[in-house]
């Protein structure tokens, strides 16, 4: 029956059972989840690098809108099913949708407005995403469901196994390609973030245009009304007339019994179960806290980190991201068939409250494996200064050795030779927010002075040399920070009498005569052998060795008229830990995964009655929403450093999972079935004023649209 109340029978594909319209709703599912999971997964490298945000607002505004995105299906579900109906409701917020990403995609062009502008649209096109991708969530699977008749019931189970394969296939091609789209097509003088969103928009364009081409073959059913409408008005009308009453009032055996007046025993009984399984939903958003780092926290590790897999091939930080989705299709069949068998056969009862405990468990132990990356990865990183202190490294290009005195610091107390590398940067303290300082330099038993102005929070480099005068001083502001696109920085240093000009990979730089210093630049990793230099009317080749990622250089040019002989020092270490350190805690997470959301949801559906499934999805979703705001609070509001932070989080969870597993130990697991004995009339209840509540239309679509609800979440989020 369609929305105008007329019959409809829907064409087949190729005299099978499966309607043609289900092919525009695949292929539909498949464009939007690939526009979706494409412009997340550059989100985190767009705030960091385009806004110039820092990596804790770029985390927070990340999972504020992850969050939005799961506290919008709740608004889509109502519009769905109390008034527009579900074609209508996909088709309207699809338009939303696209919308978004167009704002999304213009806000990614640099001759747009100014940064105020930028980050405006930024904003404005998130919204509308988040209010797009939520609300259409709970209504395309199952309005696909709707397509197929009442009988072909394994028809509909396979349909939902190809719309499971389109969503991760969406998934892992767009965290594949949209880092490709970014890194590797420049355009407007850097990353192409405004193509890298502009395909998903376009994604979302052709996803919309398919979807309605296929109007005329849709069953379309009328809003038939929103169980969780029904289940909070019933909540409400209890609180109400238990606040109200009076002690002359004949007493209840539940809180819930107040509600009795208006709606079925039978309602008020099914309430009363749901109400069991979402108490023990309450501790679950901190396992989602940790899970959704994966496209934040975890990304911006992986910038840190060394990319290449030997000479060739170089993953983008953000394409580890697919790393999940490929590792949930393997683990998926393989616990089923494997894991979970060899514990049966151990004689150990694994109920599933105890899996989602296990998983829990796992997830905590991917936090301290990231621990440990990033405590190694931390070593290659210089730490900026706190407020009232700057960093300070010393170059020594004068022809012997000096010692330097800081009024009241020990710092440099040691000689440094002519020409060796700076040691580490120390930390000077100014006590204010900045301090003019006079240096003590003692240079061949004479004694000069340098009065220099430093600044908090700022890193510096005071280089020295000699003249027939004494010991010049020249202070440098200096880049400590790694390269988010794992680039080098470079930077030369000419003590010629003549000015230098070079070009590092298609990157020129020119350096004064007499100690002159070029400005900091960046130039892609690479073995620099034969790099061309000239000076005066001469040209030269240079040897520079490897640039490699993340590293920060500082390049001496020596010698006389005739050569050029370059030193080469680092500032900054280079990325030195491997991005395949990262595996380990993907691999536990998503094993972790497996065990708490599959199982956590098909035990929750299991414990409630097939018509409130829909009320457990509003709070399984509610959950992850609720686990994204965690992340914001600690990433705007802790201060940690990140690999205690990390290791927070899995002591967090660690504790809940402790308090989950005692209110695991107290459930009683019960049967719905049960309650067709306590109700014989299942099919129908009616209230007082004869409303007729249906209890089991399309339970079997029901199951598997869940099902596949909790999949899609256990593949991508």
């Amino acid at each position: 029956i369609d929305e105008s109340g007329k019959t409809s029978k829907s064409p087949k594909l190729c005299g099978t059972n499966y309607p043609v319209s289900i092919s525009f709703i695949v292929v539909n599912e498949f464009c939007e989840r690939f526009s979706y999971y494409g412009m997340k997964a550059v989100l985190t490298l767009y705030f960091i690098n385009y806004l110039h945000w820092d990596q804790n607002l770029s985390t927070a505004v990340y999972h504020a809108f992850s969050s939005l995105c799961y506290f919008t299906p709740v608004l889509g579900a109502l519009i769905a099913d109390s008034w527009l109906g579900k074609f209508k409701t996909i088709v309207y917020l699809s338009v939303v949708y696209v919308l978004g990403h167009v704002v999304k995609s213009v806000g990614a062009i640099p001759s747009v407005g100014d940064s105020t502008v930028h980050i405006s649209l930024a904003m404005v096109g998130l919204i509308l995403i988040a209010f797009g991708t939520g609300g259409i969530k709970p209504c395309v699977a199952a309005f696909g469901g709707d397509q197929f008749d009442e009988e072909h019931t394994n028809e509909r189970r396979k349909f939902f196994s190809i719309f499971y394969v389109s969503i991760n296939a969406g998934s892992v091609l767009s965290t594949v390609i949209t880092p490709i789209l970014r890194g590797d097509v420049q355009c407007f003088g850097g990353d192409c973030y405004a193509l890298a969103f502009g395909v998903p928009a376009i994604l979302m364009v052709i996803a919309l245009v398919v979807f309605i081409s296929g109007s005329g073959m849709y069953k379309k059913s009328p809003p038939e009304g929103n169980v969780l409408l029904d289940v909070c008005q019933c909540l409400g009308l209890a609180i109400k007339n238990r606040w109200m009453s009076s002690k002359y009032d004949p007493k209840r055996k539940h809180w819930l019994d107040w509600a009795e007046e208006k709606y079925p025993r039978r309602l008020i009984h099914e309430i009363k179960m749901v109400l069991r399984v979402l108490v023990l939903y309450i501790p679950l958003p901190m396992f989602w806290a940790l899970f959704d780092q994966q496209g934040s926290r975890w990304t911006l590790q992986a910038t840190r980190m060394n990319m290449a897999f030997g000479s060739t091939f170089v993953l983008k930080p953000d394409q580890m991201q697919m790393l999940n989705a490929l590792l949930i299709l393997m683990f998926v069949p393989i616990f089923d068939m494997v894991v979970y068998p060899l514990i049966g056969l151990c004689r150990i009862n694994l109920t599933p409250l105890k899996k989602m405990a296990v998983g829990m468990i796992f997830a905590a132990l991917a936090f301290g494996a990231a621990t440990l990356v990033e405590v190694n990865v931390m070593k290659t990183v210089v730490e900026p200064a706190p407020k009232g202190q700057c960093l300070l490294q010393v170059y020594n290009l004068a022809d012997s050795d000096v010692k330097l005195s800081i009024p009241g610091s020990n710092l440099f107390s040691q000689s440094i030779k002519s020409y060796e590398d700076p040691q580490a940067y120390q930390h000077l303290e100014l006590g204010g927010h900045n301090k003019t300082i006079t240096v003590g330099i003692n240079h061949n038993g004479h004694f000069h002075e340098c009065r220099e102005t430093f600044t908090e929070l700022k890193a510096y480099s005071l280089i020295l040399h000699s003249k027939t005068s004494g010991i010049v001083c020249q202070l440098v502001t200096d880049n400590i920070l790694k390269s988010e696109k794992m680039l080098a920085y470079l930077r030369f240093i000419n003590t010629r009498s003549e000015a230098v000009n070079v070009t590092v990979g298609g990157v020129d730089f020119y350096i004064p005569a007499d100690y002159g210093i070029s400005p900091n630049k960046s130039v892609e990793r690479n073995e620099y052998r034969n790099v061309r230099c000239t000076s005066g009317s001469q040209d030269f080749s240079i040897n520079l060795g490897l640039l490699d990622y993340g590293a920060s250089y500082t390049v001496i040019l020596k010698g006389g008229p005739g050569e050029i002989i370059p030193q080469k020092m680092e500032d900054v270490k280079a990325n030195n830990v491997h991005i395949a350190w990262q595996i380990p805690q993907y691999v536990l997470m998503t094993a972790g995964e497996v065990m708490f959301s599959i199982t956590g949801l098909e035990f929750s559906y299991s414990q409630a009655p097939a018509n409130m499934k829909s009320v457990l999805q509003a709070g399984w979703l509610l959950t992850v929403a609720f686990g994204n705001v965690i992340v914001l609070i600690v990433a705007e509001g802790a201060g940690l450093n990140q690999w205690m932070e990390f290791l927070l989080f899995a002591g967090l969870l660690v504790a809940v999972c402790i308090i989950f597993s005692i209110m695991a130990y107290f459930y009683t697991y019960v049967d719905p079935d049960e309650l067709d004995k306590l109700f014989p009339d299942k099919t129908v209840n009616e209230d007082e004023d004869g409303l007729k509540k249906d209890q089991t239309d399309h339970m079997d679509q029901t199951d598997d649209t869940m099902y596949l609800n909790t999949t899609e979440k256990s593949t991508k989020m």
